[in-house]
């Protein structure tokens, strides 16, 4: 019988602190995340430096927590994962030096991991993955479509080429004067209302998978500033329901048609705006058109970011050879077609 393996993650890309502990890369024994959303909000968004400080308190905490809960001490883990990048340089370095600290003091191997990555993992805590596979990834910094022909191999056959949607999302939630984040609650009030106003879709040229949202922002700001000049007023949940039925058309359009041309056997929905119903709820309709393909959406505590998405991408890392030296740094800008 082949014995257990157990992974230690470290997730501190942006404003979230977590720590998880996954077994054979499949099944969560403790995932604890510590969310900095209080002290960012009267700011409108994350500011780098905070975070770092937040990370600093509570870094040491969470790991413990997570190690605790497992039932496990250190000697028990395989391999500690951590998240290297991409994500706010000052608070990768936090859990990049907390996990290389653990793994010299307690000599156990370190993988650092890229966050992408994990988000597509967090899929595997669902269910198997099988291969090929689209998986697309809707954060506030990242939209991309992922094409995967096996485990840790990561082809990126398209991008945000300007804004990321949920970045599109607080901007757009800011100029509406919402709260921080704005991605939940627009979502929340285009329930409540009508798409009643035409704004773009960014189609890009023929075949293009890539994406673009500065345009459709652009245009949000300047409808509401050109009917404020009249004297008018948009009700807002008539706009954020006509705002996010342009991204999300776009979304998933773009995704069904890839699917189709790759022939895959599942679609992975991945990352912080996965947790948005209105995405949620067209992509599964869409989805009815390919018969053999398997939606896979995560459950909304693995979509935003947390550990155990990075422990699980560790533990394939891992189980392919993948080792980092105590000479590992944190690299805001890594690219995924580089993992």
């Amino acid at each position: 019988m082949e014995k257990d393996m157990y992974i230690l993650g470290i997730e501190t890309s942006c404003d979230e602190t977590a720590a998880s502990v996954v077994k054979n890369g499949k099944e969560i024994l403790s995932n604890k995340v510590a969310s900095q959303i209080e002290s960012h909000k009267r700011f409108g968004g994350v500011v780098p430096e905070i975070a770092s400080r937040h990370h600093v308190e509570q870094i040491t905490i969470v790991i413990e927590e997570a190690m605790k809960e497992a039932g496990l001490d250190f000697s028990q883990l395989d391999a500690i994962a951590v998240t290297k990048g991409p994500g706010l340089v000052g608070a990768l370095l936090i859990g990049v030096n907390a996990a290389k600290a653990l793994a010299f003091a307690h000599q156990i191997p370190l993988v650092g991991v890229h966050h992408i990555a994990g988000h597509i993992y967090a899929n595997r805590l669902v269910t198997d993955m099988r291969f090929p596979l689209i998986a697309l990834v809707v954060s506030g910094g990242h939209t991309e479509l992922v094409l995967m022909r096996e485990h840790g191999t990561f082809e990126v056959i398209g991008e945000t080429r300007d804004d990321a949607a949920g970045e599109a999302y607080d901007k757009v939630a800011r100029t509406l004067n919402l709260t921080y984040p704005g991605g939940p609650v627009i979502d929340r009030l285009a329930h409540e209302g009508k798409a009643l106003i035409d704004f773009p879709r960014a189609w890009l040229e023929d075949g293009s998978y890539d994406f673009s949202f500065s345009g459709l922002k652009s245009a949000v700001i300047n409808t509401l500033h050109n009917a404020e000049q009249r004297g008018e007023q948009y009700n807002p949940e008539d706009v954020a329901a006509s705002f996010q039925a342009s991204v999300v058309e776009v979304l998933t359009e773009k995704t069904v048609r890839a699917a189709k041309q790759f022939q895959v056997k599942q679609v992975l929905l991945a990352g912080g705006v996965a947790a948005n119903r209105g995405l949620r709820s067209e992509l599964q309709k869409k989805m009815e058109e390919l018969k053999d393909v398997e939606l896979v959406i995560p459950p909304l505590s693995l979509c935003t970011d947390n550990a155990a998405m990075i422990a699980a991408a560790g533990t394939v890392f891992y189980e392919k050879g993948k080792r980092d030296g105590y000479n590992m740094n944190a690299y805001p800008g890594l690219e995924l077609d580089h993992v």
